[in-house]
């Protein structure tokens, strides 16, 4: 395995969407276009997904590679709130019909940085002229060192029954190196509320490759997590990219990085743990409870994946509301402006915050497919015509040193990744990125593979 992680081990994406974000189209997306498109998604299916970014934060961590808006001042949430219930509004003017609201999800930054107040003012706010779907599913960041009772009960009124809190890892040299120190104590207390007031579903989120972190580190965070059970974890690996994120991944270097079979070590005993402990592995770098409906879902083939992670539910439409927000239509992706300044200036003026984004042809549709069907199931198929690419021929043959290599098995048309290939499943999919092998990036714009 280690002369294979040396061998695969090379910048690629971790595709939350196709086309990757650095290959959407050079030019500027016509709004018309994009509504056009929101509008057919609208009309195939009703139901809608929103992503609220509440980018707020009252300090920088140092390993985060989220768009954030870093500031103690808590004057600034009701505005903020104001703003995106207009975006909302000018969304809405472009239906025919009251939307379904299916799923909810408050992303960051770090949402728990707004009152419980105002939490209620927006979701009423978002709630308001349209319809809740029978089977709506709503959830929610949350900081363990500020998510309160209060923050717990009022979004538990209001239907929430999902909450990811991030955790990172509890040793307190690493702790110290990306800025985000919280006690056991305090994980622990919002994990037992959120159950307590009817959460059904908690994860945690656990990062490896930290700086000055090993296996003993890892050890101890994995053995601590297991005293609380949460029903999923995330397991991320860090992402470097100090060039993309300036200054905040600067605090500390490279040389103090576990790298390679080092830090493919960390998810390997992680992993051992999380299986002994009774969780599954979903597609990559998550786990969850037999029980949890993420585990049906794999087991049913109705996981979904978007910029929302792994789901056990599916709109076609999701729209994202916010600063630097990523829409999806299915049909293309659409991306807010990434300051605050932008984004307020161009809700004043009445017009989508829109700055980039991407419209999909039938060409990319199917390669999405394929790249959704691999991080999903870790198989896809072009046995239909509606999967076949004219460019397989150069896929296969992309794929023919993977495949001696024993990570994954072709035939009849079908690919289905061996448990040995799991680990490199995003060089599986590179094979199928067309974009990414017609114009290969002169400077490193991804994070590592593995």
């Amino acid at each position: 395995m280690s002369k294979l992680i040396q061998k695969y081990n090379v910048p690629g994406p971790r595709y939350t969407s196709y086309p990757t974000v650095p290959y959407w189209d050079k030019g500027k997306l016509a709004h018309n276009d994009w509504l056009k498109s929101v509008k057919k998604s609208f009309a195939e299916s009703q139901e809608i997904s929103l992503y609220i970014h509440l980018p707020f934060c009252e300090s920088l961590c140092t390993f985060c590679a989220c768009f954030k808006h870093i500031t103690k001042n808590h004057e600034e949430e009701e505005p903020y709130i104001d703003y995106l219930l207009k975006e909302w509004q000018l969304y809405k003017n472009n239906f025919d019909k009251a939307p379904v609201i299916k799923e909810i999800h408050l992303g960051g930054g770090t949402p728990t940085f707004f009152s419980a107040k105002n939490l209620d003012k927006l979701i009423k706010g978002l709630l308001e002229g349209s319809k809740q779907s029978k089977e709506f599913e709503f959830s929610f960041e949350g900081h363990p060192n500020n998510t309160t009772k209060e923050h717990l009960q009022t979004l538990a009124d209001l239907g929430f029954r999902r909450v990811s809190y991030g955790v990172q890892d509890y040793n307190e040299k690493v702790q110290i190196a990306i800025n985000r120190i919280q006690s056991f104590e305090n994980v622990e207390f919002v994990t037992s509320t959120s159950r307590e007031l009817g959460f059904s579903s908690v994860n945690h989120d656990l990062v490896y490759g930290l700086p000055f972190q090993n296996a003993e580190d890892m050890h101890f965070t994995i053995k601590k997590t297991l005293e609380l059970m949460p029903d999923r974890i995330a397991l991320y690996s860090y992402a470097h990219v100090p060039w993309i994120k300036g200054n905040g991944q600067r605090k500390f270097s490279e040389k103090n990085l576990p790298h390679d079979d080092e830090k493919r070590h960390l998810y390997e005993l992680s992993k051992a743990m999380l299986n002994e402990a009774g969780y599954l592995e979903i597609g990559m770098d998550h786990f969850a409870l037999a029980d949890d409906s993420l585990s049906l879902a794999l087991k049913n083939k109705t996981i979904h994946r978007n910029f929302m992670g792994y789901s056990s539910s599916k709109t076609q439409l999701m729209i994202g509301l916010g600063m630097s927000a990523i829409s999806d239509s299915w049909y293309g992706f659409a991306q807010n402006e990434k300051s605050l300044a932008d984004y307020y200036q161009r809700i004043d003026n009445n017009e989508l915050a829109v700055f980039r984004g991407h419209l999909l042809d039938e060409t990319d549709l199917r390669v999405r497919k394929h790249i959704l069907e691999l991080m999903c199931s870790l198989e896809t198929s072009w046995q239909e015509k509606n999967m076949e690419l004219a460019e397989m021929p150069a896929i296969l043959e992309r794929l023919k040193e993977m495949q001696s290599d024993d990570l994954l098995e072709i035939k009849d048309k079908k690919l289905i990744v061996n448990e040995k290939g799991r680990v490199f499943i995003r060089n599986i999919c590179m094979a199928f990125d067309l974009k990414l092998h017609a114009s290969k990036p002169s400077t490193r714009i991804f994070s590592m593979t593995i």
